[in-house]
């Protein structure tokens, strides 16, 4: 097929980058006649081979963004490019470059999870010498069910026919909008070992999730949404240590009273009769000096631990929303 070349002329980064993103702008009109502006200005870049953390609240404008840059939603204005290829000039090449799992569920429910993927791959002309769909139904779990009509499978497992689905064209960016929503444990483990493997062979991956500790851990790259705005996008450590505090707890060799009145600088909270938990930040005080002031208050340690700001912290911290994302529940 051939491509012909758009009349726009693109920067050196927005033809590097897997997704480009500029301006990008999404206003609703109501039947009312009110305006809801779904998205304002995003720009925002997803470096090519990176794992890449898309986050938000429910209703700030994730699924949005990810349904324009897969030709679902017409944006209002601004632009989206797809390995250098404008989503709207150079549309077809634009699409052949992505891969994308919805969280809803649109499946053929009279066609067997073999065969989805065989017509799939069909419409995307993939040869049929060049299609993977077994290593596909291995890889999200579906080899025994590859003969199980679409309807007869459970929420679970049809969400991981649309992973496969999605990948059924090989595409260089795969965007996995709740790719896990009620997947179990041991399939999830699959599912990112899987993807892992994918984006080490340099396949882009974007993942937006609820479970944050997914996110941590799996993501290079972390972008976060509120109210249709961008206002993170940095590596994940980076991200993290914007915080900068940290907790220490220690265990005491002799019952407590009290919290010792030296330490209440440190916004210590006390578990009767011997857990004693403190509050600090690296760049105010070093380990070395708060131990130095715990033993000062005639506190004896038995044991201690430290725990560093996590990615739910620093999300809650920017988004002001207690409870609009949870942690992995089985944490």
């Amino acid at each position: 097929m051939r491509h012909f070349p758009t009349l726009i002329s693109l920067s050196s980064s927005s033809q590097s980058a897997a997704i480009s993103i500029s301006g990008l702008t999404k206003v609703y009109r109501r039947r009312t006649g009110k305006t809801v502006e779904a998205l304002k200005g995003i720009d925002l870049e997803v470096p090519r081979g990176s794992f890449f953390g898309l986050l938000g609240p429910n209703g700030a404008g994730k699924s949005t963004l990810i349904n324009i840059v897969a030709g679902l939603t017409r944006k209002t204005a601004g632009r989206a490019l797809i390995c250098g290829h404008d989503i709207e000039r150079d549309m077809r090449a634009a699409r052949r470059s992505i891969g994308v799992v919805p969280q809803e569920l649109v499946l053929d429910p009279f066609f067997p999870a073999r065969e989805a993927l065989e017509v799939h791959a069909g419409l995307y002309g993939v040869p049929k010498a060049e299609r993977r769909t077994d290593e596909l139904l291995e890889a999200v779990g579906l080899t025994a069910e590859a003969h199980t009509y679409a309807r007869a499978l459970s929420g679970g497992m049809r969400r991981r026919l649309m992973v496969a689905k999605a990948l059924v064209h090989n595409p260089p960016v795969v965007v996995l909008d709740e790719p896990t929503a009620g997947v179990d444990v041991e399939l999830r483990q699959q599912l990112w070992r899987y993807m892992r493997a994918l984006n080490a062979k340099g396949t882009s991956i974007v993942l937006t999730t609820h479970y944050l500790e997914e996110a941590e851990a799996l993501c290079d790259r972390i972008a976060i949404i509120d109210k249709g705005a961008l206002i993170a996008c940095e590596p994940t450590e980076t991200l993290i240590a914007r915080l900068d505090h940290k907790e220490l707890h220690i265990t005491a060799t002799a019952d407590l009273d009290g919290v010792p009145e030296s330490l209440a600088r440190f916004e210590p909270s006390f578990e009767p009769p011997r857990r004693l938990t403190l509050h600090y930040r690296r760049g105010e005080i070093g380990i070395d000096a708060l131990l130095d002031a715990v033993r000062q208050a005639g506190v004896g340690i038995a044991d201690l631990t430290t725990e560093e700001s996590r990615l739910e912290d620093v999300f809650l911290h920017l988004t002001r929303r207690d409870g609009a994302l949870q942690s992995n529940p089985g944490r």
